[in-house]
């Protein structure tokens, strides 16, 4: 039977009548349909590709596509940041698999080779799979992974022409064995970097230094390769890939692909008659309400993706419709989770496309892993964390020319309530930039270490590594980790593998592994600075979506262990922390406030934690912990305001300690909207009088050791999010504080005090004398 089209606007409209649902619909936006435009193949791009991707049904390349392959074969470092399904692949793999065809020419057949980087696994096959469709078999593409048998990597690193990998790889397996590589690296012409947007914080800063120690191992070798990425669309992609490559970037942004019209509603749930911490109201769950669409659109016969965070989510999402729908429409909504295999996934996908599968739930596994676009609807159960991945999932919607709809149903968080009252920000403009701080001194201090051991570095390496290389090269020697030989050139001293020493994905302190009680298997690990609040005894802990319970946090042994659960609560750990301020780097005086930004030292000690019903939010009780205190020195951002204007503001000292507490909360959960982090890299203390400052003073600080970049990204744009802040705080409907606006699911102090008037008039008195308001443009 063929798929029958839905008009988006009737389907929201039906939705959002249906049951008295209309209060729900914040706000609907219409994107216009837009016409492809072409460019015809670009010179250097070879007959045999481009014979291959006509076969494929592609004439001639959408313009960006086109203008990519131009720049890429320029020898520029070039970004490619366009949206969903707009053929990014084929712009880097045109130019790419041109020079490795070329290469086949040469006596041994490799006389060119390319290093494709992938943040996951499955990305990586997928994109060997389309590699061959492209190119002739002489083209050798393979895939070099931890699942890659021994065998199979000796005849990669001799034979293969296009290696596909990922930085993990790049960082312990390729770079530290260089002499063994010493072939592929010498005639090495691109390094593709895709879904760059996904390496910030402190993993991307991670990232950066491993390229940088690409890049100056290949110069050993006497090859100097073009950088070429794929992004989404993210603000700045050129200054996210230069300071990812370290080397000068052009963007490529305008999207030339076709797309239909697309309708995209923001929507947010009712309130119930439940209560949460401190007597707060508590808005029905995203996921619960995503399970109330998704059968009505189901029943209307429109194919429809729910994306929610968990594979517990997607359970209950599928379930919870299969429950209303009632056979025969039942076997018509999966759940999909992460860990299926290839063939599993590809029938999915068929079912997709059929029509068989009407409804699926899915975590965002799905985001990246399967090729789901062409559907009639896209629910969004709270929104992803960046816009880069929102657009990513709206962007599954939509087939050829059909018109679609996207709808993005707001959690209880002050972010979501921000964002479904203000589309402004998610429409208007790329809000967030990849944040990443590459010159991090606990980033690159194990990096210099490792770069040593693969050459010895010397004074002309310096300005590759960054501004605070020298400094840091003496404190490596002091510590006996690096030696001088001869003036000016380092080695590195151990026997054991300097690479070993860092940890790509985390940051400081020996990573917490999650041990199965019950079998022994390793099933992942968490930061050592993560830990106390994550999996300490008690802990539900959610890995890779799956639910476990923690039955013991051993910190001696740095081993967490748990059995498979699904509990009716989750968990919040509760927490004293201070903080002092170390060295002030920069202050802006905001009128008589003042804005700054420098490090500071956090000392943080988890006391115990809550149980919470995870159905209403409301707390069913706390339990004690005996934990020591953890010292964290990081980065930070923050405010103090004078008493002369707590007076202007009406702020009586007993209301000031919930008035700043609470302006932290809410800050806290709208700095994601400028840079791309999540509320759990960052952390918070405000305090009525701090003894470094002499007045109250609100801190945001990143909970990362050194910083990850995120304070500086809110001091920079400090007006913007503060005034966001206190918007988000105003729109909301409660009348004292809910997880909406001011309630902090991390909080530390069970949400008290917390005063959300106060808030809005403390904020309004700080930002009277932001530099933008003094200069009249406010």
């Amino acid at each position: 039977m063929p798929p029958r089209h839905h008009q988006p606007e009737a389907l929201l409209a039906a939705l959002s009548a249906s049951r008295g649902r209309a209060d729900r619909l914040t706000h609907t936006e219409h994107l216009a349909a837009r016409q492809a435009r072409y460019a015809p193949w670009p010179d250097g791009i070879r007959p045999e590709i481009v014979a291959s991707a006509q076969a494929l049904g592609i004439e001639e390349p959408w313009a960006h596509q086109a203008e990519a392959m131009k720049l890429a074969k320029s020898g520029q470092t070039v970004v490619l940041a366009t949206g969903t399904a707009s053929g990014k692949s084929l712009g880097y793999l045109a130019p790419v698999l041109s020079e490795l065809l070329d290469g086949t020419e040469a006596r041994n057949g490799r006389g060119a080779t390319a290093l494709y980087l992938a943040p996951t696994k499955a990305l990586a096959a997928d994109q060997r799979r389309r590699a061959a469709e492209l190119a002739p078999q002489r083209v050798r593409a393979a895939l070099y992974d931890g699942d890659t048998p021994p065998q199979e990597r000796e005849w990669v690193r001799q034979y293969a022409s296009y290696v596909l990998t990922n930085p993990d790889m790049l960082h312990r397996g390729i770079l530290p064995a260089h002499p063994r590589w010493a072939s592929f690296l010498k005639t090495l012409k691109y390094v593709v970097i895709d879904e760059c947007h996904s390496y910030r914080g402190v993993f991307g800063s991670h990232v950066a230094q491993v390229l940088r120690r690409l890049r100056r191992v290949c110069e050993r070798y006497g090859s100097s390769p073009t950088f070429l990425l794929a992004s989404a669309t993210t603000a700045d992609p050129a200054a996210t890939a230069q300071r990812l490559t370290g080397l000068p970037a052009v963007a490529v942004t305008e999207d030339a692909s076709p797309r239909g019209p697309l309708v995209f509603a923001l929507w947010e749930p009712p309130l119930t008659e439940n209560v949460g911490e401190q007597g707060a109201p508590v808005r029905r769950t995203a996921t619960a309400e995503a399970a109330y669409l998704l059968t009505e659109l189901v029943e209307r016969g429109t194919r429809t993706v729910v994306f929610v965070r968990s594979r517990r989510s997607a359970e209950l999402v599928a379930l919870q419709a299969q429950d209303q729908l009632g056979s025969p429409l039942a076997a018509r909504v999966a759940a999909y989770r992460g860990g299926y295999l290839p063939e599993e996934r590809r029938a999915l996908e068929r079912d997709l496309h059929s029509g068989r599968l009407l409804g699926l739930a899915s975590t965002s596994a799905l985001e990246l892993g399967v090729d789901v676009s062409g559907l009639d609807a896209v629910l969004m159960a709270g929104y992803p964390g960046t816009r880069a991945s929102l657009w990513q999932q709206a962007g599954r919607a939509g087939r050829e020319a059909q018109g679609a709809l996207a709808v993005l149903i707001a959690r209880d968080d002050p972010l979501d309530t921000y964002l479904v009252h203000h589309p402004e920000a998610l429409f208007a403009t790329p809000v967030e930039a990849t944040v990443l701080d590459p010159d991090n001194p606990h980033i690159l201090a194990p990096h210099l270490c490792a770069a040593a051991a693969e050459l010895p570095l010397t004074e002309a390496d310096l300005p590759l590594f960054g501004p605070s290389t020298g400094q840091l090269l003496t404190v490596l020697e002091q510590r006996g980790l690096l030696r001088q030989r001869t003036k000016g050139s380092w080695y590195w001293t151990r026997r054991e593998r300097a690479v070993d020493a860092v940890d790509l994905r985390g940051s400081g302190g020996s990573p917490v592994q999650i041990v199965e009680g019950s079998t022994g298997r390793l099933l992942g690990t968490v930061d050592a600075a993560a830990a106390h609040t994550t999996v300490h005894t008690g802990a539900v802990h959610l890995h890779q979506g799956r639910s476990y319970l923690v039955h013991d946090l051993d910190l001696e042994s740095s081993v967490a262990l748990v059995e498979p659960a699904e509990p009716p609560y989750t968990t919040a750990a509760r927490d004293l922390t201070s903080i002092s301020v170390l060295a002030t780097d920069t202050t802006v005086e905001w009128g008589e406030a003042r804005l700054s930004f420098g490090s500071v030292e956090v000392v943080n000690q988890v006391v115990g934690y809550l149980r919470k019903r995870i159905s209403t939010g409301e707390v069913l009780g706390e339990s004690k912990l005996d934990l020591p205190p953890r010292t964290l020195r990081t980065r930070a951002v923050w405010w103090s305001v004078t008493e002369d204007q707590l007076l202007d503001a009406t702020i009586p000292f007993d209301q000031l300690p919930g008035a700043a507490h609470a302006a932290e909360h809410a800050s806290i959960g709208l700095l994601p909207l400028f840079a791309t982090c999540d509320r759990w890299d960052i952390g918070g203390v405000s305090v009525p009088l701090h003894p470094d400052t002499g007045l109250p003073t609100v801190f945001v600080y990143d909970g990362h050791s050194g910083g990850a970049g995120f304070a500086e990204r809110g001091f920079r744009g400090a007006e913007q999010w503060l005034t966001a802040t206190r918007d988000a705080i105003a729109a909301c409907e409660c009348e004292r504080g809910c997880p909406s606006c001011v309630q902090s699911p991390k909080c530390g102090n069970g949400n008290d005090p917390l005063d959300k008037a106060a808030a809005v008039r403390l904020l309004d008195v700080l930002l009277a004398g932001a530099p933008g308001r003094s200069a009249g443009s406010a």
